[in-house]
């Protein structure tokens, strides 16, 4: 009996890395071509991998939580007939299979090996897999891997799952509900650490406790998300010469036009926030100064300034996962109703963790509401591949002077940065005023 192995395959991006989240089957089962074999974590999405290969399971190779790089062998199967992964995957004897383009519909878009038809998810009864227990609490590794995220002691939370687990949902509902309270009072330091993976045995002449509840100091890997954003960000501010510029805006017309939207017939079924005006404002802005939207590439023959005559809308998601980027494409065809539903796919998607690499290829320009976290401005850093972000402060009552009387009216921040090398300063000067003349009179929207 033949015993294939399946090693990690480029799951597209270029990306050189995942990390093994959770496997979806243990030795001794049974798979078919499609079934889903594990869940795995790139810089860029949560992405299943489906089986190439009929026949039992054998040996998993990498552990949850490990981080493998692409090419290097996670399980095999034994008795394995199918559809072998071409160039990364080989049989026990060192044959390699026929290349077979992956099926875009199959749910993991993949390069490097084929598996026709739909992918068949074999998510584990709970029964079927030992879970992890810490204080009483029963979680499975992504479960306490997005509390931890999200800053919620699992202790804290009333499980729903069916076998008495602590289920994503019941984390996520709590953050939210805790975010309400978030500045009422200060929490001390857990005085124990929940450890969600296991730790390697201890040297014969380590101490066999756990780390002490005091430690001062905690070593966190750099990887996924994290580790791509540091890159990218670095990148950014150390090639694009950034400016910034900002500009205060009495919003109170905005406002007043969100407060229409919300109760018209038209939008019942649709969430409106003040983002939807500014990113039509940013559209709007865009077409008047369409150098804000270019792109600075270097080539074979020099440097170029390269126009889009499109935009591909970024909106900054702060995740369970980190900072991700997706961007609505084309958003420049989009009506106000069709641009609202836009944003709330985008942010749905986004915090349920299921943004993919697709959604965030091809932006050019990026929108990041640090509003939203009660800040006023800010001095953003460029996403690579643009010449321009901007930045929505959060929006509240002030006093402002209004036909030579104070009055009280909703007044927000609007600021940016911007690349010097695509954009001169009279260019962001007028990009910025325009659409801080959109949120103060969002009429101009008609014409």
């Amino acid at each position: 009996m033949s015993t294939q192995t399946f090693h990690l395959p480029d799951v597209g991006e270029g990306l050189t890395e995942a990390e093994i989240v959770q496997w979806r089957v243990a030795p001794g089962d049974d798979v078919a071509v499609n079934d889903v074999l594990v869940e795995i974590e790139t810089a860029k999405s949560l992405v299943e991998l489906p089986s190439p290969f009929t026949g039992r399971v054998g040996d998993i190779l990498a552990a949850e939580g490990a981080t493998v790089e692409v090419g290097a062998a996670i399980i095999t199967i034994a008795g394995g007939e199918g559809e072998p992964d071409s160039d990364i995957g080989q049989s026990e004897h060192g044959e390699k299979a026929a290349e077979k383009p992956a099926d875009d519909g199959a749910g993991a878009v993949l390069v490097g090996y084929g598996t026709g038809g739909e992918v068949k998810s074999r998510r584990r009864k709970p029964a079927e897999k030992p879970v992890t227990k810490a204080v009483g609490v029963v979680a499975k590794p992504p479960i306490r891997k997005l509390a931890r995220d999200l800053g919620v002691d699992l202790s804290d939370v009333a499980p729903s799952g069916a076998a008495g687990e602590v289920t994503r949902d019941d984390v996520v509902r709590h953050a939210q509900q805790a975010s309400v309270f978030r500045n009422i009072a200060t929490p001390e330091a857990p005085a124990e650490r929940e450890l969600s993976i296991p730790v390697a045995a201890p040297a014969a002449s380590a101490p066999s406790a756990a780390p002490a509840a005091d430690a001062r100091e905690e070593a966190i890997t750099v990887k996924g998300v994290r580790k791509a954003t540091a890159n990218a960000m670095t990148s950014s501010a150390y090639t694009a010469p950034h400016v910034s510029v900002w500009t205060d805006v009495d919003a109170t017309r905005t406002m007043e036009l969100v407060k229409r939207l919300k109760a018209s017939p038209d939008f019942a079924d649709v969430k409106i926030s003040p983002l939807l005006i500014f990113s039509r404002a940013v559209i709007w802005a865009l077409r008047r100064t369409p150098m804000i939207n270019a792109a600075w590439v270097e080539t074979e023959n020099g440097a170029e300034i390269r126009m889009r005559h499109y935009v591909n809308l970024g909106i900054a998601a702060a995740t369970p996962r980190g900072l991700l980027v997706p961007n609505i494409k084309d958003a420049q065809d989009l009506n106000m109703r069709g641009l609202a539903k836009a944003l709330e796919k985008l942010t749905v998607t986004a915090r349920d963790g299921k943004t993919t690499p697709a959604d965030q290829h091809g932006g050019t320009f990026t929108i990041t509401n640090i509003g939203v976290f009660g800040m006023d401005a800010g001095t953003p850093i460029i996403n690579p591949g643009e010449s321009g972000i901007i930045a929505m402060g959060t929006i509240r009552q002030k006093p402002w002077v209004v036909d030579g009387e104070v009055r009280p009216r909703y007044v927000t921040t609007v600021s940016g940065s911007f690349d010097h090398r695509v954009i001169d300063g009279d260019g962001i000067s007028r990009f910025i005023a325009d659409v801080a003349s959109v949120l103060e009179e969002p009429a101009l929207l008609l014409d």
